[in-house]
């Protein structure tokens, strides 16, 4: 009856253990769906951080275009100003040369109506005037004096009549050269303003472009933080679950222990009902010995009577057989007990609370190992190197011992048993590479 109690137990805490595998296998498998989603969304998240920073180099680029067309837009703003009063300018010398040109030819004009006028009147009177000057000179010194007073002003008559001319070419000169400046200055001008008009439509063109792209980076980075979401969701689920499937692996252990425990406890309970059931027999069997030397004595016979005593000491040696199985087995029980208890001590101590044998690597926080480049952590702190290690399935804060050097940690990204310590650079990181090493928590 006792055995079938025994072997119920046993069943019962197999039940419990196997149910226990088949949650936590459950939540494995839940951790895997999760840490799947979770890349699938950093991938998605590279891909939309890849756009955006193309996006991004190519608006610097037309920004840059921006400026160096706002600065020729500018300068032929400048240039347009300057020409414009050049040709304003121009045009002012134009018309004072022009006036000055027809003061030359009105004077030219006088001087040529007056010297006509002498001359004629000179031609006309020339016979009676030489005369009148020869009778009316006192002498011969006085007439040649006013002979060549004559002489003289038509000599002055000539050179002002040359000067004028020769006023009047230079003036032309002047005024065709000041109109080939004028043509010039406005043809330039005229070019100036179509290249100013063609680089203001390039400037519309290109802040069109600009806002093109602003908008194609907004709608990106509206993108990239809608899976920066999905992936801070699924580094949260992923916790959650590690922390779940580290609790029900604890309530597997503990079914586990317990079924052990049990178990012991039957094995106990069995060797104590030997124990007893042998205890029994040799009380029966010392009863019968007593009777059979009642019976002896009663008859008066010797032999009768050895033969009894020789029973006793059977019975009396199988009971202190039995006697001593019990105990050696209860001794074994006590010895496997203290020997367990001695090994939970021994892991929880000196250097902390032993975790296992877990898997290293390293990570940078460049954007090939994080996605994007300089962001805090998961706990909102910025990773140190020698200090800050990723692993989930532990709370923030918690102080891991590792090949002698005490990490802490601040970020998430990789599953329970799979540290990831932070190194300074990325080629640290790769250098690391895959390593394995016992781990124990300290706090």
């Amino acid at each position: 009856m006792k055995s079938k109690k025994v072997l119920s137990l046993l069943l019962a805490c197999a039940v419990t253990v196997s149910m226990g595998t088949t949650v936590f296998a459950s939540t494995e498998d839940q951790i895997a769906a999760a840490q799947a989603q979770k890349q699938e969304a950093q991938a998605g998240l590279a891909e939309a951080q890849a756009n955006i920073s193309g996006l991004e180099s190519k608006k610097q680029e037309l920004e840059s275009y921006l400026a160096e067309l706002n600065s020729q837009y500018n300068e032929l703003t400048d240039s347009i100003s300057q020409l414009s009063t050049e040709a304003a300018e121009k045009e002012e010398e134009l018309k004072n040369v022009k006036a000055q040109l027809e003061v030359a030819k009105q004077n030219a004009q006088d001087q040529y109506e007056a010297m006509k006028i002498r001359i004629q009147y000179m031609y006309e009177h020339g016979g009676s005037t030489m005369l009148e000057m020869l009778l009316s000179s006192d002498n011969l010194s006085d007439f040649m004096n006013q002979a060549n007073n004559v002489a003289t002003i038509s000599t002055y008559d000539r050179n002002m009549l040359k000067k004028y001319e020769e006023t009047q070419e230079e003036i032309k000169t002047q005024e065709t050269q000041v109109e080939e400046e004028a043509a010039s200055i406005n043809s330039l001008l005229s070019e100036k303003s179509s290249k100013q008009q063609e680089v203001q439509s390039l400037v519309a063109s290109t802040n069109d472009n600009i806002s093109s792209y602003v908008s194609q980076i907004s709608a990106s980075q509206e993108e990239a933080n809608a899976l920066m979401a999905q992936v801070n969701s699924a580094d949260s689920s992923i916790a959650q679950l590690m922390e779940q499937a580290e609790q029900e692996k604890a309530a597997e252990e503990a079914a586990a222990a317990a079924a052990q425990a049990a178990a012991e406890e039957a094995a106990q309970s069995e060797a104590s009902d030997a124990a007893e059931e042998t205890d029994e027999s040799s009380d029966y069997s010392e009863e019968a010995a007593d009777t059979s030397s009642d019976d002896t004595d009663y008859s008066e016979d010797s032999a009768y009577t050895e033969d009894t005593t020789y029973t006793e000491d059977t019975a009396s040696s199988d009971s202190e057989e039995n006697s001593d199985y019990s105990e050696d087995t209860s001794s074994d029980s006590s010895a496997a007990s203290e020997e367990t208890s001695s090994s939970s001590e021994s892991s929880s101590s000196g250097q902390g609370t032993y975790l296992g044998n877990f898997k290293l690597t390293g990570y940078c926080n460049c954007a090939q190992c994080c996605g994007t480049a300089g962001n805090a952590t998961a706990s909102g702190v910025m990773p140190t190197a020698g200090h800050t290690v990723a692993m989930a399935g532990v709370p923030f804060g918690t102080q891991l011992l590792i090949n002698g050097t005490v990490y802490t940690v601040e970020d998430l990204g990789t599953p329970y048993g799979h540290v990831d310590i932070y190194c300074s650079s990325h080629e640290e990181a790769l250098n690391f590479g895959l390593q394995y090493a016992d781990v124990y928590q300290l706090n």
